[in-house]
């Protein structure tokens, strides 16, 4: 089936308080995509994000980030007051988080409710880390830890906790009893606040397209807790990390800074871990996009005290061997998976994304290098299959304005002529044009990012890779998701085959509306 859907992270949702998050925005959000006649919200990984603030590199892969905590909703609990979080400075620029501001001041809010809470809550808590101790104890402990030590990495700790010795795990446990009973809680508020948020959406027709990092942070409580599961060396420091070797677009490549997988150990345990990270995935998500998938058949493994990304080695993944031993579990969560194959594609990575039967990414962007293959281009609209899944960018490109604004003239001619836009079209409509190329693709799903809707330029751009600062800080302004935008995007959608609205879905949507008192979300 046709389907079509939105690439918008929750941290540039508008509102409030500094970033996107689990409130009302978020709701309303839903309701534009049923408006727009939507099937799919796709999100950026909602990981406690760490170093540079990407949710690529979290402090744990099954913890969610604090910062997307409703404060209308710790309101609305009576355990903030709505005085106190506006008196808070958490950013005076509405289209740009700052995230510093947050760190001091969010999380200052976020203790004050947590000293607040009633016994039925605190009953609740307690439930939620019964059935979550296999990952949130470590977590929780490690961040209290992390704190204590000024929130240097785990590289910098010191020699006894880093290595969770006994007497040293005992004392820290003791010592920072309440501090690990906070981070407990922001836990759970973020699970509960996220599954209703979920649930709403589900209600309504909307899937949830959730993305996963390939690898961990080394600054993370997995690495902490598992040590095993990864290359490091006897301190515990990771002996190779992982990264991309240079190429046109970075003369030293791309250095990440994770630690690689210890493969064989994980297929001695038939790859429990993975197991139980899928498993904890399709309960958060209803699709699963995988990040940098070719690195289970190759990945670039680069010395662990390397300052760039020169010296490397390409080494083989798992292949086959982890979707065989994932099969069971994603059969029994009838869990849909995408593929990010994007990069230096080898004909053994083709060959498992064929394996998997999973559907890959085709970027609208890479279609139009004129140096390149001509029409052999495999991200051509027309050399499309059907499973796959069409976007016109995604968050590490520049949004589509930004890109032909920055295009050779060539090339934006060549752009121009294939999107069949008229001779002297501004670069929004150019823009307009791709993402109805997209739209009417034989793709059978279309994640188009919203500033490309939106028309946008690369002010609202999301991550340049390779690059600290100036990323993961895009704001959408507040009123630009009219009726009249969801009423344009749905005639599009529906022009090409991608609307469909399930009977009591359409009932219940009938009289909604985007923004204004009537909006189904204004219950939140």
């Amino acid at each position: 089936m046709r389907r079509s859907g939105i690439l918008f992270p929750v941290f540039s949702l508008p509102g409030k308080y500094g970033i996107g998050c689990f409130s009302k925005e978020a709701y309303k959000f839903v309701d534009f995509l049923v408006d727009a006649g939507q099937t799919y919200w796709q999100i950026l990984p909602l990981g406690p994000t760490s170093y540079g603030d990407s949710p690529y590199q979290s402090f744990s892969t099954f913890a969610g980030n604090p910062y997307f905590i409703s404060l209308d909703e710790l309101v609305d609990q009576k355990l903030l007051s709505r005085h106190e979080c506006e008196m808070a400075d958490m950013g005076n620029n509405p289209e740009k988080i700052e995230y510093g501001k947050l760190y001091e001041n969010r999380f200052m809010l976020l203790r004050k409710a947590f000293q607040k809470l009633p016994f039925d809550t605190v009953q609740e808590v307690r439930a939620f880390r019964q059935k979550n101790a296999d990952w949130v104890e470590d977590y929780a402990l490690y961040m209290a830890v992390k704190k204590s030590f000024h929130d240097v990495a785990l590289s910098e700790w010191d020699d006894d906790i880093r290595m969770r010795k006994p007497e040293a795990m005992k004392r820290y446990q003791e010592e920072y009893r309440h501090e690990v009973d906070f981070y407990v809680w922001m836990q759970y508020e973020f699970y509960r606040e996220w599954e209703a948020l979920k649930s709403y959406a589900n209600e309504r027709g909307i899937r949830i397209i959730g993305d996963i990092p390939i690898y961990v942070s080394a600054d993370s409580s997995d690495v902490w807790a598992h040590p095993e599961l990864f290359e490091l060396d006897k301190n515990m420091r990771p002996i190779r990390v992982a990264g991309c070797p240079p190429d046109g677009f970075s003369a030293t490549g791309q250095l990440w800074g994770n630690p690689i997988y210890k493969w064989k150990y994980h297929k001695k345990t038939n790859y429990a871990w993975w197991k139980m990270r899928i498993e904890k995935s399709c309960d958060l998500y209803d699709v699963i996009r995988i990040d940098h998938f070719r690195g289970f058949d190759q990945f670039y493994a680069i010395p662990g005290d390397a300052q760039d990304a020169v010296i490397g080695e390409w080494l083989d993944g798992p292949g086959m061997d982890l979707f065989k031993a994932l099969d069971p579990v994603l059969k029994e969560k009838d869990a849909d998976i995408i593929a990010e194959d994007l990069g230096f594609i080898t004909d053994t990575v083709r060959k498992l994304v064929r394996d998997t039967g999973f559907p890959n990414m085709k970027v609208l962007e890479f279609a139009f290098d004129v140096r390149d293959t001509g029409s052999a281009n495999d991200y051509l609209p027309f050399n499309y299959n059907h499973n796959c899944v069409a976007y016109t960018g995604t968050h590490d490109n520049q949004t589509v304005v930004g890109w032909l604004n920055d295009l050779d003239s060539e090339t934006r001619e060549y752009v121009r002529r294939f999107v069949d836009a008229p001779k002297g079209a501004s670069n929004e409509v150019i823009c307009g044009k791709m993402v109805r190329a997209a739209i009417a693709s034989p793709a059978n799903t279309a994640i188009i990012p919203l500033q490309d809707y939106l028309g946008l330029d690369d002010r609202a751009r999301i991550n340049t890779p390779s690059t600290l600062g100036g990323n993961w800080e895009w704001r959408l302004l507040p009123g630009k998701l009219t009726k009249k935008r969801a009423s344009e995007l749905y005639d599009l959608s529906r022009l090409y085959g991608r609307v469909y609205v399930p009977e009591e879905v359409e009932e219940e949507t009938e009289d909604s509306s985007v923004e204004g008192e009537e909006s189904k979300a204004e219950s939140k």
